[in-house]
């Protein structure tokens, strides 16, 4: 899948009046646009890795031709969202984007002998009347006039509609895979292509299970590669088989495990391929294989049919999912156990902004500290000291979830790809064993990853809903994950199935309403799936989603941290969950 990046347009807007003001302003504006396109290159990426690039108008614009002449030029490179900054007044709606489709801020520069916030408000107002919201972004400090510095809290805004802005830019044109149908009647895992194509500009793709069976049958992979894979499988996950507790007569013999593992890996590769297409099949005669799905967000449906047959996907999931391979660090794939579609959204959204690899759960059990001290005969204390969520999935669960990675002070984290190092990679796979997948669940076997998180990591938990009469949600619960003594784990930890990863969750309360405690968030939570990801990023999530026009049902980011359009504000301003239900409503999906 080969295409060029899409990147953010940075429109310099000026004074248009000529004979003195538009010259003395000229250096400045164009200064501005070249130190936020330097500031989104330095601290922005695409989900491959590479930096954000961004496009800057040939001019700056003080009317409405040369707003049309930057059009044309962002039209011809693949731009797919605006900023337009100044530091002065300029002419309001002469001189603002007006492509509906286009994510859009403003950067008004707080000065007073040139008045830029003078211009925002203006603009603002007129992209409010024209229906096409627009993010304002104003620094809360006068600055001097020979200042031209970003200060911390404008580069903040700055990065947060960047980084949202990208994600949008992302998934447009882009495929969700579905392989399989729907697993054990799970309602998200019923892709609704409506939303897919009106909110996030991608559509939907599906394969049946068939397909694997037959490129398997059919070697229709690359042979190469697999050898590759197998070596390090031999290495790293033989090496590290878990514990089977399958009754004796039904335990795999040595042939039999090692059948099973050559199969979990071709279905690991097949998969990829199915996403994302694969030259090498080209060369092996196999052209249309070799194309892929243009898939950024996928899911298999596993239960039943194929995994009462054959070996379930947990490997599979588990790999796709983590920011490494047999081939060395990689880019994560939001991949959705059961294809719940909504999980698989929520892991796509959550990596997006994140960077890091999306852990999916099953949120399964609420423990109370009494209930906790009940069972095990201890109270919980540090984050865990209010109560605890277990979060769990039936063997699929990225690696990096683990928190084996160290950064350089030593403090356990999920890193990015692209910063996953050799010992990175090792710590993820020897915190992680495979054991033989129950056969109650699964009797066509498979291996599941499995490991316990004993690092304490800040996380964001989130999970994407569809409700009939309201829509699309987001739902966003920031927290931290647990290292619970042994006593406490092992006792918890066996009354479920001891083979799967487990991920003890924490969330930040609020004394107020679905984070009143940590009983109320799982009662609240939407679904029995959930996603996390690496570090406290429920402040962008809200950003994206109202970007995308998805309400956000419940959050507990502070709210001096909410950033959303500055139209929002006109749907009410002491109730912002209300406002923005109301303002997205209004609006309606981005790509309607």
């Amino acid at each position: 899948m080969k295409n060029s990046h899409p990147k953010i347009g940075i429109r310099p807007i000026i004074d248009g009046r000529r004979g003195g003001i538009r010259e003395s302003l000229e250096e400045m504006t164009m200064g501005m646009a070249q130190s936020v396109a330097k500031l989104y290159a330095a601290k922005l990426r695409y989900a491959d890795g590479a930096p954000v690039e961004c496009v800057i108008a040939d001019t700056t614009i003080g009317g409405v031709a040369e707003a049309a002449a930057a059009t044309d030029k962002f039209r011809d490179n693949n731009v797919g969202a605006v900023l337009s900054v100044t530091p002065c007044w300029c002419y309001g709606s002469e001189t603002i984007d007006m492509d509906p489709l286009m994510p859009k801020a403003i950067w008004g520069f707080n000065k007073t002998q040139r008045p830029g916030a003078v211009y925002l408000a203006s603009a603002l107002a007129g992209h409010n009347q024209k229906g096409l919201p627009a993010f304002g972004i104003y620094g809360s400090e006068v600055q001097e006039q020979d200042d031209n510095s970003i200060t911390p809290d404008v580069e903040e805004k700055l990065l947060r509609f960047g980084r949202a802005a990208v994600a949008v830019m992302e998934m447009r044109g882009k495929s969700y895979l579905s392989i399989g149908s729907v697993s054990m009647g799970i309602a998200g895992s019923m892709p609704d292509p409506d939303f897919f194509q009106e909110y996030l500009g991608m559509r939907n793709e599906a394969v049946d299970c068939s397909e694997i069976a037959r490129r398997i049958e059919l070697g229709i992979y690359d042979k190469e590669e697999f050898e590759r894979a197998m070596a390090w499988v031999e290495k790293h996950c033989k090496t590290h088989e878990g514990e089977d507790l399958n009754p004796e007569h039904l335990r795999y013999s040595r042939e039999k495990k090692d059948e099973v593992w050559e199969y979990v890996v071709k279905m690991t590769m097949i998969f990829r391929d199915l996403m994302v297409g694969n030259p090498k099949l080209a060369e092996m005669g196999f052209e249309e294989e070799a194309a892929g799905h243009n898939a950024i967000a996928g899911g298999f449906q596993g239960q039943r049919q194929w995994t009462d047959w054959l070996p379930n996907a947990d490997f599979t999931e588990a790999i796709m999912a983590s920011t490494f391979d047999w081939n060395g660090p990689k880019a994560p794939t939001p991949f959705a156990t059961e294809n719940d579609t909504c999980n698989g959204i929520a892991m796509m959204l959550g990596s997006l902004v994140s960077g890091s690899a999306p852990c999916f759960h099953d949120v399964r059990t609420y423990w109370s500290p009494e209930a906790c001290e009940r069972v095990t005969g201890q109270k919980p204390d540090g984050v865990a000291a209010n109560g605890f969520i277990h979060l769990i999935n039936s063997g699929a669960t990225a690696l990096d979830g683990s928190g084996a990675c160290v950064d350089a002070e030593g403090n356990h984290v999920m890193k990015p790809f692209w910063e996953m190092t050799d010992a990175d990679i090792k710590a993820c796979l020897n915190a992680t064993d495979w054991c033989r997948a129950d056969y109650e669940y699964f009797r066509g076997g498979g291996y599941s990853s499995h490991f316990r998180c004993k690092a304490e990591m800040p996380v964001t938990m989130l999970r994407f809903n569809i409700v009939e009469g309201i829509g699309p949600v987001l739902q966003i619960a920031e927290g931290w994950t647990a290292d619970l003594p042994d006593e406490i784990h092992n006792t918890i930890d066996k009354r479920t199935d001891p083979t799967w990863p487990t991920t003890w969750f924490c969330p930040r309360l609020t004394g107020q309403g679905a984070f009143t405690d940590v009983y109320s968030v799982m009662a609240n939570w939407g679904a029995n799936h959930g996603v996390t990801v690496y570090g406290h990023v429920g402040a962008d999530l809200i950003t994206l989603a109202s970007m995308l026009r998805i309400p956000v049902t419940m959050h507990n980011v502070p709210a001096e941290k909410v950033y959303r359009p500055h139209a929002w504000n006109s749907f009410g301003t002491q109730d912002q969950q209300a406002a923005d239900y109301a303002a997205c409503k209004q609006y309606g999906p981005l790509y309607r």
